[in-house]
């Protein structure tokens, strides 16, 4: 084991990156030089070849989402690239390793640290620029949509926000599971793109009401699961559209942060609302989802069958402009910044 950060040190002191000196609009990110971050215990430097462009990162430099104690100032939830130095307690091997991995800030930056436990292996062949477009999704529908919704084969599910990260990744791992889904989208041509992504059906949220169209679509049964991360009046909209034994889980409340719930609803059809939040988990939890994932799902992407949908990549230095992409809502699929 290493007891030294030695292996393959950085070639510079300093690093550019990408901050939020004042929180604001796009323009508030603001390229800058910074001191290159230096591996922790448990932990592992990495250069960065691409790193993904979240909702989570536009809540942060609105001000609305500050990182959790610990964690870089700097926006970027995850990133792909080579492992260019240890911490202590970590196997001197992994240094000269391509891996993607979460984390919970420092992505937009030519280096960043990352606990090891976060990283997966970058297959041969695979594309570094999607691998950086899978942690984030892929660890948070993973635990939101088959571990507390615990979805099976043979289910339905209802998830919103069709053409988003989230519910491009959704798809694909539905696809790969065996379950039917159906999405939400703004427009026929978003709801086109999904269907052509893997969604079984997808509904014009502006043109039609989904909860009759999902009653529809299931013969009236309803889904055994909804994903969502509108919440505000959503949810009471969501309940309906399950069927008994239902689970409801919530990840973002873009929409509004409180409801009103018909209780009896959720008692006579034995219903479950659930949700959590990724970013302030502990090491050890995303560890282990690490760990799990390169069980279940890696098989997957080493096989090139689990491949994110990729909207638009931008140099790191133009944060800004995959920001204001990201707003005006017309990507489809992941939006990912490049280190050129």
């Amino acid at each position: 084991m290493a007891t030294e950060p030695a292996q393959s040190q950085p070639l510079t002191q300093d690093m550019m990156a990408v901050a939020i000196p004042v929180p604001g609009g796009p323009e508030a990110l603001v390229p800058e030089r910074r001191a290159v971050p230096v591996p922790g215990e448990g932990e592992v430097l990495i250069r960065v070849a691409a790193a993904g462009v979240n909702r989570p990162d536009v809540l942060q430099r609105l001000g609305r989402y500050p990182p959790p104690p610990g964690a870089s100032d700097i926006p970027g939830l995850e990133v792909a690239g080579t492992i260019v130095a240890v911490g202590p307690a970590v196997d001197a091997a992994l240094a000269g390793q391509a891996v993607c991995a979460l984390v919970a800030g420092g992505g937009y930056a030519e280096y960043a640290v990352a606990p090891a436990v976060q990283c997966l292996p970058v297959p041969e062949g695979y594309d570094i620029v999607e691998a950086a477009a899978l942690p984030e999704t892929l660890f948070t529908v993973w635990t939101n949509l088959f571990e507390r919704a615990y979805v099976v084969t043979g289910d339905t599910v209802l998830v919103h926000g069709g053409t988003s990260g989230i519910a491009t990744m959704a798809i694909r791992l539905c696809n790969l599971f065996g379950i039917r889904i159906i999405v939400t989208c703004g427009s026929d041509g978003k709801c086109q793109a999904a269907r052509d992504w893997g969604a079984d059906h997808a509904i014009n949220y502006r043109d039609a009401d989904f909860v009759a169209e999902v009653k529809r679509i299931t013969d009236g049964a309803g889904v055994q699961a909804v994903l969502d991360m509108v919440g505000g009046d959503y949810l009471p909209r969501n309940l309906a559209c399950l069927a008994p034994d239902g689970r409801h889980v919530s990840i973002a409340v873009l929409g509004g942060a409180k409801a009103e719930i018909f209780i009896p609803q959720i008692m006579q059809n034995r219903l479950t609302l659930t949700g959590s939040t990724l970013r302030a988990r502990s090491v050890a939890f995303k560890g282990l989802v690490a760990d799990e994932l390169s069980r279940t799902v890696w098989p997957f992407v080493a096989e090139g069958r689990l491949r994110p949908a990729m909207d638009k990549t931008f140099p790191l230095k133009d944060a800004a402009a995959a920001h204001a992409r990201m707003e005006a809502g017309d990507h489809v699929g992941k939006i990912v910044l490049v280190v050129v």
